[in-house]
């Protein structure tokens, strides 16, 4: 069976009705209207809302804007690496055990204490995660980010919302 072949049941679609066509038969003179009002008269526009001011008009407009340059980063505290157990921490670790998503920026911030020397590779560090993470004989590697400066998203500063 093609595309071309498919074929909606018999009487599962009916024709339009056909009205306002004069006095001869059913949907004649007033077609189904009733008599008079804004109703029976042409269609009122979307949104109008009887005279009173349009909730468009009620809603105060946008202020600000996005940033397109937005970099985003996951955080990952400490506490959640010592609970991990490993001396050796990347982004890699981080995916395989459901802490980040595979395309992920990373960045290490500094909630919980560490015990054990622990070699970190993050693509940010926070100050107080870096002091603690070499307070504790480890060490801390700073992932360059796979661009110099983040490509604006698609559109223009209206879409960007």
């Amino acid at each position: 069976m093609k595309l071309h072949d498919l074929k909606s049941p018999e009487g599962s679609t009916h024709r339009k009705k056909i009205v306002g066509r004069g006095i001869g038969g059913k949907g004649g003179k007033t077609a189904g209207r009733g008599t008079k009002g804004q109703k029976a008269r042409r269609q009122i526009p979307a949104g109008f809302e009887g005279g009173q001011l349009p909730l468009l008009q009620r809603i105060p407009k946008l202020k600000g804007f996005t940033n397109p340059f937005r970099v985003e980063y996951t955080p990952v505290n400490l506490d959640t690496l010592t609970a991990l157990g490993l001396s050796d921490v990347t982004p890699e670790v981080l995916v395989a055990n459901g802490l980040a998503r595979k395309k992920d920026f990373v960045k290490v911030l500094g909630r919980g204490t560490l015990s054990a020397k622990m070699n970190v590779s993050a693509h940010r560090f926070s100050a107080s995660a870096k002091a603690a993470i070499e307070a504790a004989g480890g060490t801390t590697t700073e992932l360059p980010l796979p661009f110099a400066v983040r490509p604006p998203a698609a559109g223009n500063q209206h879409q960007n919302r």
